[in-house]
């Protein structure tokens, strides 16, 4: 959680909603809309994302549907471009797929197929990383496709979920704004 200060993730912090029992009893969901409601909110989050890269990228790779959110502004302030990650069968043309196991069942996300240039240093995004099912289908995916990924940067960490260890086992420099314990 480098790059920001404990003053700016605690500002971060405050602004994240927590509703209890969703989507089912047991959750403590953690909702950004409140923290990106916010302009200096938002603001605090998008320097503190961008502060956590090391090195020159290429491209940021959001997550749909939250990892769009924060995926263009860092992108800008990286000098880079955006690649969108997107559910299954929402993006025309040719694409490339990577499936991912669920709680119950899989899934599956694509990019275009000439979304990503051979060697493109791209910095995966995404509003949360909890069980890391869908981040790690994401760096299969762009690895797939030619990229050199190397870090991914999120708003949230779930760590007893243990998400960013699994990333960090794939060889993923993992980082996160705040971290909350438990679900």
């Amino acid at each position: 959680m480098s790059g920001l200060e404990d003053a700016g993730r605690d500002a971060i912090a405050r602004r994240i909603r927590t509703i209890p029992d969703f989507p089912k009893p047991g959750i403590q969901f953690r909702d950004i809309t409140t923290l990106i409601l916010d302009p200096q909110g938002l603001r605090l989050a998008v320097d503190g994302l961008v502060a956590m890269v090391d090195g020159p990228i290429d491209m940021v790779a959001g997550i749909e549907a939250r990892g769009f959110v924060f995926a263009p502004a860092v992108a800008l302030a990286l000098g880079a471009g955006v690649l969108l990650i997107r559910k299954d069968g929402k993006l025309p043309g040719a694409t490339i797929a990577e499936d991912y196991a669920l709680e119950y069942g899989t899934d599956r996300i694509a990019i275009h197929a000439d979304a990503c240039t051979p060697g493109a240093r791209v910095l995966l995004v995404d509003d949360l990383i909890a069980t890391g099912g869908t981040a790690r289908a994401a760096v299969r995916l762009l690895r797939k496709a030619g990229a050199t990924v190397e870090q991914a940067a999120f708003a949230i960490d779930l760590p007893d979920l243990g998400g960013a260890d699994a990333l960090r086992a794939d060889g993923i420099a993992v980082s996160a704004l705040v971290g909350f314990p438990g679900h």
